[in-house]
């Protein structure tokens, strides 16, 4: 009996004891779920105000610290996850890589702890996201194709679909365009039934992007078209609008339809506030606008609509663009021939595209380098041909990673490997071929070159017989002159004077008469014939001194050629020079370079000097012929004067002679050009110059 009231007693003490615990235990609960719902609802402020991008940036971020540092305090680790993927997706829309990471990977532990496959599905889209932004292609395809994976196993087709899109995207971007349409049908079939129109326009979009890089520009259009069916069933449509219509712009572009690409680029543009709505696509739309413009033959306008391109992608820092921009610019240039600003703007063009890492830019840019910089044409070709084929290869591996995310059975890797080995195999016969046709390019235009050099040096060659001829030519004439003045002075003094000298004797003679008349006329006749004779002898003298004194014919040929510069252009000139040299007896490589340098220098004053009053003059030093060119005419600034071709003619001249040369100039104060040259003097053999090139100028 008293073990029954013991027994009853333990029994009745435990139920007591329990009903104790089990009400503490609940009012604890109760109040320990009161401190978190407050706790909750403040992580949730924080993480909306870090969200609102009305908010300063520094506010944004404190407010995120606060709701990670509130996040950790939390005790119950599913309700942690939830928060924490909160967390995750508000560091990566403040683009702090280093704490998403961490806070991401906190919320993968966490959630594959607690079996949150809805998190986990999350946490993946986030990943796929941060490294899409990034260009980190395959990684971001892993992380959308485990979240597609999970949310396809939850029955969610609304997320399955849009994480197809997203591969699909990634996709593209990488050119798999067969695998980014295929992804793309897949994510539409899912979100159809739905009614997503938004998700729907977006597939559609993407498929007329991916169709118009395949080439197929009729299906382009006709997704675009589809893509415009459900715009128009969307409330707040304007953004979407503008980027279909400048999509559909690119269509007709790249079929060289200018005239209608044209059309829809203008309606982009007439969008009210453009500028300020969207400012990549503004700047996208202006210089696709000015490119069809200038494709179209209306030049006018299209450079001041690239610049207004470049300066809103410069203020967003749209280095891709700025890029295309200068390409742009540099077909702008190249229609107007000016090849060297031409050049300057696809060399900035292309340290844009390296900048960004954006090489399709780069390639098209490296191709028509290669074509206008005939200088650097094969590095520029050879650059092209490693970017391509390093492309190439970056993008079948990126093909055969997003394969494998996707198929895992042994049946397609195999079957993959096959297709692999194919495509590698036509591949290298492509590249085979193009290398083949770039050696034969190279080795024709090697040719082409080579004789085009032998023809300017017996061009050259020819140039300095013509010069000798005409200076030999000149000597002739003058001895022949020389040769008359001896004639005419013999004849004056032994025929002429001799007689003049036998009537005179005579007269003598007969004034040997004593009739005063007949002297007195006799003594001026007389005194006339020694007049005669006087004057007679100072000619002959003359004659004679003219033609032993020294004739320089080169002289002789600058002297002339000044003389029809300046007569022709109502210009006084002065020449002069030393007597001590003979000019002649120069090299005929010095005399006819200096003499094209002087008719390059005395045309340049007349034509941009404006001058009046024009000096040449030769002296000599030591070993060096030194030879100043003067104007009086209105001068330049050095520093802002282009290098032009006459310049650079004389230049070329100078360096063949082995001289030096400078310009002096100051506007207002005329031009003065200074040579000096090493004297070498003719010699029967010729040198030969290898690397000769004669320029006109």
């Amino acid at each position: 009996m008293k073990q029954h009231i013991k027994k009853y007693w333990l029994i009745t003490s435990i139920f007591i004891l329990s009903l104790t615990l089990f009400s503490c235990k609940k009012d604890t609960v109760k109040i320990n779920g009161d401190s978190s719902n407050a706790q909750l609802d403040s992580i949730s402020l924080w993480v909306a105000a870090a969200k609102n991008e009305g908010n300063e940036l520094v506010d944004q971020k404190l407010n995120i610290e606060k709701a990670y540092s509130a996040t950790n305090a939390l005790g119950n680790d599913s309700i942690k996850t939830k928060q924490l993927s909160q967390v995750s997706l508000a560091y990566l829309r403040l683009s702090d890589s280093l704490m998403f990471r961490k806070v991401n990977s906190e919320t993968l532990q966490l959630a594959r702890k607690t079996n949150d496959s809805v998190t986990l599905a999350e946490t993946h889209w986030d990943l796929g996201t941060f490294f899409q932004n990034r260009a980190i292609a395959d990684s971001a395809y892993h992380h959308f194709a485990e979240a597609q994976r999970m949310y396809s196993a939850q029955h969610n087709q609304f997320y399955s679909g849009r994480m197809l899109y997203n591969m699909a995207r990634v996709q593209s971007s990488v050119k798999d365009y067969t695998g980014s349409e295929i992804n793309t049908i897949k994510a539409i079939e899912l979100l159809k039934p739905l009614n997503k129109n938004t998700q729907l326009f977006n597939c559609y979009n993407l498929l007329g992007i991916v169709t118009k890089n395949l080439k197929e520009y009729d299906r382009a259009l006709k997704y675009y078209n589809l893509a415009w069916g459900y715009l128009n069933k969307l409330e707040d449509k304007q953004d979407y609008e503008i980027q279909v219509l400048n999509n559909i712009g690119v269509v007709y572009q790249e079929q060289e339809q200018h005239q209608q690409a044209i059309s829809y680029f203008e309606q982009v543009l007439g969008t009210d506030g453009l500028k300020k709505l969207d400012a990549d696509l503004y700047a996208i739309s202006l210089n696709n606008l000015a490119y069809n413009r200038l494709k179209s033959g209306i030049i006018e306008g299209v450079e001041k609509q690239v610049h207004e391109a470049l300066f809103v992608r410069d203020s967003i820092g749209d280095i891709a663009g700025i890029s295309r921009s200068h390409h742009v610019l540099a077909e702008l240039y190249l229609q107007k021939k000016d090849t060297a600003i031409a050049l300057n703007e696809l060399l900035m063009a292309k340290d844009y595209a390296e900048q960004s890492t954006h090489n399709e830019y780069l390639l098209n840019t490296l191709q028509l380098l290669s074509r206008i910089d005939t200088k650097n044409s094969f590095s520029h070709t050879q650059q092209y041909i490693n970017l391509s084929d390093s492309l190439l290869q970056e993008e079948r591996q990126a093909r055969n990673k997003f394969t494998r995310i996707r198929f895992e059975t042994d049946e397609f890797i195999a079957e993959n490997e096959v297709l692999t080995r194919k495509k590698q195999i036509w591949t290298g016969v492509a590249i085979g071929l193009f290398l083949l046709g770039a050696l034969v390019y190279i080795i024709v235009d090697q040719r082409a070159k080579n004789q085009k050099l032998k023809f300017q040096q017996k061009q050259q060659a020819s140039n300095q017989e013509i010069f000798n001829l005409m200076l030999s030519q000149k000597e002739k004439l003058e001895e022949g002159k020389q040769m008359e003045q001896k004639r005419i002075s013999e004849e004056l003094h032994d025929g002429v004077l001799g007689k003049m000298l036998g009537a005179r004797m005579v007269l003598t003679g007969l004034n040997k008469k004593t009739d005063e008349e007949a002297a007195r006329e006799r003594a001026i006749a007389i005194s006339a014939l020694k007049d005669i004779e006087g004057e007679v002898r100072s000619i002959s003298h003359e004659l004679s001194h003219a033609a032993y004194q020294k004739i320089h014919n080169f002289i002789s040929s600058i002297q002339e050629l000044l003389k029809d510069v300046c007569s022709a252009n109502t210009i006084e000139y002065d020449f002069t020079y030393t007597e001590e040299l003979d000019w002649d007896a120069l090299d005929g490589e010095i005399k006819i370079n200096l003499y094209r340098i002087i008719q390059e220098s005395t045309q340049n004053s007349v034509k941009h000097a404006e001058c009046k009053n024009i000096s040449v003059d030769f002296n000599t030093e030591s070993d060096y012929l030194n030879v100043r060119i003067e104007d009086d005419g209105k001068g330049f600034t050095r520093s802002k004067r282009k290098k032009g071709i006459g310049t650079r003619n004389i230049s070329s001249r100078i360096e063949k002679l082995r001289g030096t040369w400078k310009i002096d100039s100051t506007p207002g104060q005329g031009t003065k050009v200074m040579l000096s040259i090493p004297i070498v003097y003719y010699t029967e053999d010729l040198p030969q110059n290898e690397n000769a090139k004669l320029i006109e100028s």
